[in-house]
């Protein structure tokens, strides 16, 4: 959670983001997964909002690279999260802000969040003013912070510089009838303005096996799975029963 906050003269009290995150304006993108590269070439820039659909482990992923680099992250909206999940995919427990039921102060939550930490992912209510929309987008604009939408549903974020979006989902691990799901094949796609523009694709395990957060399926055909037997012995005779 946070822990570095100023009080003003008025005894309200704020946090100082020159506190939680060193440089200034125009500090380089924050850095993401290698295996999310083919979709975010540059990483995470500054200032940008990205929306997510489709995959809460996409979500995940992430946040993680940026996280272990020593990025401060926030989560606003979203219903409880397993704190297993998070680190697996390299996110530090230390430096993650939980807002977990912002009510109908969600936009000012996401919006003084944005002044004080490197990433806030939010999940937005059932329905949204596109005024508040438009604030928070000029508002991320003139931070040194990234906005990321989670979306359900097949909804997406108006005006997002860039748009990643989850599909085709695969478990993998159970064979016949043997085994346990260890992985899932997903394919990623991003697209978006400016250098977004031009969609990009990727096919990445997510959750790729225990405890590997992500992985490129090009780089990895199969993570840490065992093939399944072709013929699984009977454990029993089979009996004829008479008509």
């Amino acid at each position: 959670m946070l822990d570095v906050a100023l009080r003003k003269a008025d005894g309200t009290v704020t946090v100082d983001p020159a506190l939680l995150r060193p440089g200034g304006r125009g500090a380089p993108p924050l850095p993401v997964h290698p295996a999310l590269r083919r979709v975010l070439p540059d990483g995470l820039r500054r200032g940008s909002t990205v929306g997510v659909g489709g995959s809460l482990s996409l979500l995940f992923a992430l946040l993680g690279a940026a996280s272990a680099d020593g990025a401060w992250c926030a989560l606003v909206g979203f219903p409880p999260v397993s704190a297993e999940a998070l680190a697996e995919y390299g996110v530090d427990l230390g430096r993650v802000a939980i807002v977990p039921a912002p009510g109908a102060g969600w936009t000012t939550a996401v919006g003084a969040l944005l002044d004080a930490v490197d990433i806030v992912a939010a999940r937005p209510p059932a329905r949204i003013v596109p005024g508040d929309v438009r604030r928070l987008a000029a508002r991320v604009r003139t931070r040194d912070a990234v906005l990321v939408p989670y979306l359900t549903g097949g909804e997406t974020w108006p005006g997002a510089d860039v748009r990643l979006q989850a599909t085709d989902g695969t478990w993998v691990g159970i064979g016949s009838g043997t085994g346990r799901l260890r992985a899932r094949r997903l394919r990623v796609q991003a697209e978006g303005r400016g250098g977004a523009a031009r969609p990009r694709r990727a096919e990445l395990w997510l959750p790729a096996a225990a405890g590997a957060g992500v992985a490129d399926v090009d780089a990895v055909a199969a993570p840490g799975l065992v093939a399944a037997p072709s013929v699984v012995p009977a454990t029993a005779p089979v009996i004829e029963l008479a008509g």
